[in-house]
């Protein structure tokens, strides 16, 4: 029998200001038919454990991924992900990664990307409501993007807090970046209406963010629900009070809880939650006015991890 080893790439291995830039132009591609993202298969492997098997391609690379996703409800890590990177033509194995760290740098740049397309120019206080690894990708993937020079945060607990703030100290210092103020608010509202951009980061089954406590001009990227049709970290009126854009609009309506039962409760409508980050990209969309409200929903797409994959070995991925 051959083993296969399973690689973590070493710290630094993929630059997050090219993986922002890679995962724009893959949705680009997308949108205008360069790559494909079929809706993954849910397998239930236990009571409350669920696997994903995601698979993406892109045309113009000649790359596709295959990334198995372990979503588990137990103690332990709630996900983990191994991705498998082959040539699109061949099928030859090109790698095999562990997908913890390519998955939490994918997702941060997919939430700068959105960022970067629909918030206000001039936004500079970052909210998170969470406080894990996560979070620091997110504070260092938002700098990209915009002049953020505050952020205010939000966990269940004061010891996460604490390593947050750790981590992200060291993370600065790793990219030689000027510290950010941080500000510990002492529930979820005071973080939303402290705000100018909003990461919702925490997996949760029940909304904790509400629609109601938007202001105007606020930008909120939601990410933090895992992909299951009964989770959602905002309400339904968080979805009605803001245009709101998806990564994928067959992949969000089979896995985004948030959206699906914002349709349920007739908060939104198909149209409302039609609109995909790569149209907004291609400049057929965009923030109309300063006050309007605007809110990404990521479920998490296997061609963002190709992003990262393709990065992580050497392959760079360049705009159209």
């Amino acid at each position: 029998m051959t083993l296969i080893p399973v690689e973590a790439p070493p710290e630094g291995a993929v630059d997050l200001g090219e993986l922002i830039d890679a995962v724009r132009a893959l949705h680009v591609d997308l949108t205008l038919g360069d790559a494909e993202q079929p809706v993954p298969a849910v397998v239930e492997t236990g009571p409350s454990t669920v696997l994903l098997p995601m698979v993406a391609t892109s045309r113009r690379l000649s790359l596709t991924v295959v990334k198995v996703l372990t979503d588990a409800q137990a103690d332990g890590p709630l996900q983990q992900s191994t991705v498998l990177l082959l040539d699109a033509a061949t099928g030859t194995r090109l790698a095999v990664l562990a997908g913890g760290p390519g998955t939490r740098m994918r997702t941060a740049a997919a939430s700068a990307v959105a960022t970067d397309a629909l918030a206000r120019a001039d936004s500079s206080v970052l909210g998170l409501v969470g406080a894990g690894p996560l979070a620091v990708e997110h504070v260092a993937a938002i700098r990209r993007v915009r002049p953020i020079d505050h952020v205010v945060v939000w966990s269940r607990t004061a010891r996460r807090i604490e390593e947050f703030r750790r981590a992200l100290r060291a993370r600065e210092r790793a990219d030689g970046s000027p510290p950010v103020g941080v500000t510990v608010s002492a529930d979820v509202r005071g973080v939303v209406s402290a705000v100018d951009v909003l990461c919702t980061l925490s997996p949760a089954r029940e909304p904790h963010v509400h629609g109601a406590w938007f202001g105007p001009g606020l930008h909120v990227n939601a990410v933090g629900a895992p992909p299951r049709p009964d989770h959602r970290e905002i309400d339904g009126a968080a979805l009605a009070r803001a245009r709101v854009v998806v990564d994928s609009r067959e992949v969000q309506l089979r896995k985004s809880g948030e959206v699906l039962l914002a349709l349920d409760e007739a908060a939104v409508t198909l149209e409302d939650v039609g609109l995909e980050l790569g149209e907004v990209l291609t400049g057929a969309h965009g923030r109309r006015r300063p006050d309007e409200i605007t809110l990404f929903e990521s479920v998490g797409l296997a061609l963002q991890d190709l992003a990262y994959a393709a990065l992580a070995t050497g392959r760079p991925v360049v705009a159209r």
